[in-house]
């Protein structure tokens, strides 16, 4: 009896505590995650809206700088932007456990650790960029586009340095739960790039260049004005002690956390990158592949949502470890869940609501919209399991799983739904509404295995195994003083 009862204890549930208390515990944790991923949910829209402002203004001077640049936007989120995302989101475990074992001085030493690697790493992806044109004939694509998009590449290539540097502001600040900075920046940002593309694209003479070159001064000034809210902030006293040394010491042991993090998220947006590829060797490719690059479009906007749940999930989770408290850890969880499934549901109903007409916002051919209806409940059923694997994947990183993550990602999308969707798109000629199954399966296999994965977790080890990753943190020994901040020369 005595072992099933401290086995029942290790399995996720809801904290032994009263009636009273445990509502009460419940409500004010739903009040810090709805608080935490409302700002997160903003910011996600507002730096989305970068790329999708530029290529606006880009569309304005005709259908083939509109190509190159859309094709060289994807690019660049497949080859870099994926990558030092996935690579920074690290910090979700690093950071988010230091602040919660109050290990304040610590979250400054690990940014500029992450800071350290994702500039280096922007070297040899920068070089990718600049063959972008040799690399898209490469893979068969027409000259005239290849080399127009192989061009605004090029442009682009120091906004790379700038957005892995922005990816490290915004896990540190999040980490600490001071997430309004981060909105008040990237709304002054996405408001201003509006100004620089219209000068730029259309008044400049430089034409659809201009949109790179806007994308890159909007990624630096919304760098910049970070830095000033860290730098001369209060509230970023104890976390932004100053540049220090250590920060170039244990840089192995942040890679091994880093790479499987990028994995985790490059594995999954490569896979929808490669469905929309995959469409144009259907039948009737230009019908396929504009409802795919349709679907994919809203998919990702609505995604925004759960992206934010998944911050605050992560967030949550590793302050809570940090801290030493696994059954608030455990209700987090929980909690995330819930309004994940809840958000899902609305969402889901209105594009099921909506399925009829919201082909008309991007076509008036009657096939297309014909078409894309057909697959908003397909999508609606998607939106659904990928919320639930957002939140997941962001307890994942709370708890720093990101190679287990990793795995199970690898698994679902590319043993699974790849498969899957080549089968049912052509083998049984089910077309692209088969490849979009394809990676539902994969959705499915991967919420399931991290359901149980979360499930079965002991929440009292992982709080353990959090202290030893703050302790074993390079210098905390000797940096930590009474009150827990650091101070760094």
């Amino acid at each position: 009896m005595s072992e099933e009862r401290e086995t029942g204890e290790n399995v996720l549930s809801w904290p032994l505590i009263g009636e009273k208390e445990k509502k009460s515990s419940v409500k004010e944790e739903v009040k810090k995650q709805l608080w935490l991923s409302g700002p997160l949910i903003s910011v996600s829209l507002l730096q989305f809206c970068l790329q999708v402002i530029s290529v606006m203004f880009v569309g304005h001077l005709g259908s083939l700088p509109l190509s190159a640049a859309s094709i060289a936007t994807s690019f660049a989120s497949v080859t870099g932007f994926s990558f030092l995302m996935g690579t920074a989101s690290a910090l979700d475990t690093l950071c988010g456990q230091s602040y919660g074992a109050k290990m304040y001085g610590m979250l400054g030493i690990q940014m500029q650790r992450a800071m350290f690697v994702l500039t280096l790493l922007s070297v040899p992806l920068s070089i990718i960029w600049f063959n972008t044109e040799h690399l898209l004939l490469f893979v068969g694509q027409d000259k005239s586009i290849a080399t127009l998009a192989g061009s605004y590449a090029r442009f682009m290539i120091p906004s790379i340095f700038a957005y892995g540097l922005l990816q490290c502001f915004n896990r540190f600040l999040q980490a600490q739960n001071n997430v309004f900075p981060v909105v008040f920046c990237s709304g002054i940002t996405t408001c201003l790039h509006v100004l620089l593309c219209w000068v730029l694209v259309l008044k400049s003479g430089l034409g659809f260049k201009g949109a790179a070159v806007a994308n890159t001064i909007s990624y630096w000034l919304n760098v910049v004005l970070l830095f000033c809210y860290v730098k001369l902030s209060p509230s970023c006293s104890l976390t932004w002690t100053g540049f220090s040394k250590e920060a170039l010491r244990d840089i192995l042991p942040f890679m091994r956390l880093a790479i499987p993090s990028a994995l985790m998220v490059c594995l999954e947006m490569w896979s929808f990158e490669l469905l929309v590829l995959l469409s144009g060797l259907l039948p009737n490719p230009v019908l396929e592949t504009s409802v795919l690059s349709i679907c994919l479009n809203t998919a990702g906007t609505v995604w925004m949502i759960p992206f934010g749940l998944s911050g605050a999930a992560s967030t949550r989770v590793s302050n809570e470890l940090g801290a030493g408290n696994p059954r608030v850890a455990k209700l987090a969880v929980r909690v995330v869940i819930c309004i994940a499934i809840a958000e899902s549901i609305v969402i889901g109903l209105v594009l099921i609501l909506i399925r009829n007409i919201w082909g008309m916002a991007y076509s008036s051919e009657p096939e297309v919209v014909t078409y894309v209806a057909s697959l908003m409940p397909i999508l609606a059923l998607g939106n659904f399991l990928d919320s639930l694997q957002c939140v997941l994947s962001g307890v994942a990183r709370g708890c720093g799983w990101q190679k287990i993550g990793a795995f199970i990602n690898l698994g679902s999308y590319y043993f699974v739904g790849v498969p899957s969707g080549l089968l049912l798109g052509f083998h049984f000629h089910v077309g692209g509404r088969g490849l979009w199954l394809g990676i539902i399966c994969a959705l499915v296999v991967q919420v399931t295995c991290l359901s149980l994965v979360t499930i079965f977790t002991n929440w009292d080890e992982e709080a353990k195994k959090a202290t030893k990753r703050v302790e074993s943190s390079s210098g905390v020994r000797d940096a930590a003083i009474d009150n827990g901040s650091t101070v760094v020369c």
